[in-house]
């Protein structure tokens, strides 16, 4: 099956791939490094308090409104 614009895209991908390999891979750059080799001393403790802070809000916000729900088919 034939695309339109088949032969742009093409051209596209070779040029991609011509710079990639121009590039070569980054400087200090290697793929067996773990998330805890890149990240610095306080990171952990920083995502785990944005993480809370993100998602706490809203599980108490969906907590309030299924309680507000059963309240309102319960008692009324």
């Amino acid at each position: 099956m034939h695309l339109p614009f088949q032969g742009k895209i093409d051209r596209a991908h070779k040029f991609q791939k011509e710079q990639k390999a121009q590039r070569g891979q980054p400087s200090g750059y290697d793929e067996e490094l773990s998330p805890s080799d890149v990240m610095e001393k306080g990171d952990g403790c920083a995502m785990a308090i944005a993480a809370l802070i993100t998602f706490v809000p809203v599980a108490l916000v969906a907590l309030a409104a299924m309680c507000a729900v059963g309240y309102f088919f319960l008692i009324r």
